[in-house]
């Protein structure tokens, strides 16, 4: 039996084919060969086309079937990663009705911040584990302040993995876990909130039906099936946003395991059996994707917005260049950046940093002394120093990890970021093989019950490689410094505020 795994990410559509019994993967293939754009019409926002990334998914589907290693017609299952947060909106006909409105844009964070004193802070956080924040429910609210023909239009609301599963299966479905990543998930009721839908006027038909994450959303419909080469009515049976499968795929299911990734966005994703908040809501609590009711598995997550992001702006900025020659580079300049610093945060409003928004900045750049290569390094250490300062923020609400897992992937890839990571948090992290589309394929897998459980379709694997902090004293006042910059701009950033806040 193979299983497809379709990963939906804001840069590129990754997908993979594997053999349920050996777990090999057979083929993948990723669409399109340039990083896809995001649409900023206005400072804050952040804008993608949900039929552009269907189109990018077929165009990936049919370049792994045209290495030749499988035959199309033995997938059996299909599972899908997504980015999270966004928002998918169609009309009767399944039409999409406005670009989707993605995870890192902001302009709804005024409109979350009234929710959470309408709602009431307590309450918010005891039922919803969040505040409303800039979150998909804010983010349907503002379409409904602001383009009011167009929400009256709305048949479903959905996430971005809902609508690739509509595209495949003609079905619209969610789950709780989904929801909880849009704040529209009460813990306590296990249900829609009552709270929230009251407080925007959400009707409760606008969403689709709530099935288990590993559970049948639907059968490949006849049409689709002819379009890539595979058997009509095969099962979508696994959806999950990118980062909880991120951690089911480096087998982070039960309380007190930790993954990390450092893609276009940063995240640490630690699991917790408590219905754990952040009084501030700088941390989110969302539903893992083995939660239930009577056993809580709950994925605390900080998001960092602006990590490989600004590590990809460098790179144009200052190219022509690979990602491995600014690494290499980068390791020539000595820990410290020669007094430069960054503070990396330039892709939307940060939460950890009470969505605000902080813009990237760049400082100490010496004109007679630094050059491209202490950029590099600089870069990676700001980014490095992000994670610290979410980390601690995860420390005072209770999570204390002793060693962290990661897939040897995107910023991971770098012993230079790698290196600063572990000595800026002062943990362990343990380096994997892994790939978000083979995690999707395999939580296919589960959902088709071909596994017993998530911990049989990811049986425990040595890392690759496992990294000490060795340098933390070296490190440490270097972060000092970073923070003490990050804080004085904080100050400046709560005296003034940025137009896109104010306006949108």
């Amino acid at each position: 039996m193979l299983l497809l795994g379709i990963d939906i990410g804001t840069s590129s559509i990754k997908v993979a084919v594997v053999d349920a019994e050996t777990r090999q993967c057979l083929a993948t293939a990723q669409y399109p060969d340039e990083e896809t754009g995001i649409l900023a019409a206005q400072p804050g926002w952040a804008e993608q086309d949900p039929e552009e990334w269907w189109e990018h998914a077929r165009q990936a589907i049919r370049r792994a079937h045209a290495s030749g290693s499988y035959n199309p017609r033995d997938i059996s299952a299909i599972g899908i990663a997504y980015q999270m947060h966004g928002l998918v909106i169609v009309g009767k006909e399944q039409q999409v009705l406005r670009p989707a409105i993605i995870w890192c844009d902001s302009r709804a964070v005024e409109i979350g911040s009234r929710a959470f004193d309408a709602i009431g802070h307590e309450h918010s956080l005891h039922r919803l584990l969040n505040s409303p924040g800039n979150f998909t429910a804010a983010k349907l609210a503002w379409v409904k302040e602001n383009e009011p023909a167009i929400f009256d239009q709305i048949s479903q609301v959905m996430l971005p993995g809902d609508f690739i599963g509509l595209r495949l299966t003609g079905t619209a479905t969610t789950s709780a876990s989904a929801l909880s990543e849009g704040v529209f998930w009460d813990f306590l009721r296990e249900e829609l909130s009552a709270d929230v839908l009251a407080y925007f006027g959400f009707d409760e038909a606008l969403f689709p039906p709530v099935l288990p994450v590993f559970a049948e959303h639907g059968c490949l419909t006849a049409a689709v099936a002819a379009d890539l080469g595979l058997t009509p009515g095969i099962p979508l049976t696994y959806k999950a946003g990118d980062q909880p499968n991120n951690a089911l795929s480096l087998n982070v299911l039960q309380p007190g395991e930790v993954a990390a990734n450092a893609g276009t966005s940063g995240v640490i994703y630690g699991v917790t059996d408590q219905l754990l908040t952040d009084p501030q809501s700088r941390v989110n609590t969302f539903a893992h994707v083995n939660h239930a009711a009577e056993a809580p598995r709950l994925g605390v997550l900080l998001c960092i917005n602006g990590t490989g992001i600004l590590n990809r702006w460098v790179r144009n900025t200052f190219g022509p260049t690979t990602y491995a020659d600014m690494n290499t580079r980068g390791r020539q300049v000595p820990i410290g950046s020669g007094g430069v610093r960054v503070l990396p945060f330039g892709n939307g409003a940060e939460r950890m940093l009470g969505n605000r928004q902080v813009g990237a900045h760049f400082h100490g750049i010496d004109l007679n002394l630094h050059a491209a290569p202490h950029l590099f390094r600089g870069v990676q250490e700001g980014i490095a120093f992000a994670f610290r300062y979410g980390l601690d923020i995860m420390r005072e609400n209770g999570l204390h990890p002793s060693v962290i897992r990661a897939g040897r992937a995107n910023l991971f890839q770098s012993n230079l970021f790698a290196e600063a990571f572990v000595n800026a948090t002062h943990v362990p992290v343990e380096l994997h093989e892994n790939d978000g589309s083979v995690g999707a394929a395999l939580g296919a897998g589960i959902g088709r019950q071909v596994y017993a459980s998530p911990r049989e379709a990811f049986a425990p694997k040595a890392p690759l490689r496992l990294i000490e902090p060795r340098l933390t004293e070296v490190y440490e006042p270097v972060y000092q410094h970073w923070k003490t910059l990050l804080d004085q701009q904080l100050q400046q950033a709560a005296s003034v505020r940025l137009p896109a806040a104010e306006t949108h």
